[in-house]
């Protein structure tokens, strides 16, 4: 098994910055890539970074480009989120996931485990 902890949200103005932790524990070498989802009040989840073990490969939102950056610390365990200049509508409880399999995924049947999400609050 796999547990997530994502750790970092908190309440920032327009314009802020957060960066957001996921520390992965169990059967990280099982994974493959690490994705960082979104969900706000009365709208589906959505991916907004996603990137493979081996840090090969990442995929952004559109929303998310030029603003986000994803990473990882695999001596850690741990990947994270480095989100810039927030905006009100990037306001979301954000969930860290990962996966086994052999792609990055893009939505959120394609990852097994879940941590159980960050808040974040972005004011105007």
């Amino acid at each position: 098994q796999v547990q997530l902890v994502e750790s970092g949200g908190g309440l920032v103005q327009a314009g802020g910055s957060l960066r957001l932790s996921c520390a992965a524990s169990g059967r990280t070498f099982s994974l493959y890539a690490m994705g960082w989802f979104r969900q706000a009040p009365g709208k589906a989840r959505e991916l907004v970074a996603a990137v493979s073990r081996s840090d090969v490969s990442t995929y952004y939102a559109d929303s998310a480009k030029g603003r986000f950056t994803i990473s990882t610390d695999n001596a850690k365990n741990t990947v994270y989120l480095q989100m810039n200049s927030l905006k009100p509508d990037d306001t979301a409880r954000y969930y860290c996931a990962a996966g086994g399999s052999s792609g990055i995924g893009r939505t959120t049947g394609e990852y097994r485990y879940w941590g159980q999400g960050t808040q974040v609050t972005v004011s105007s």
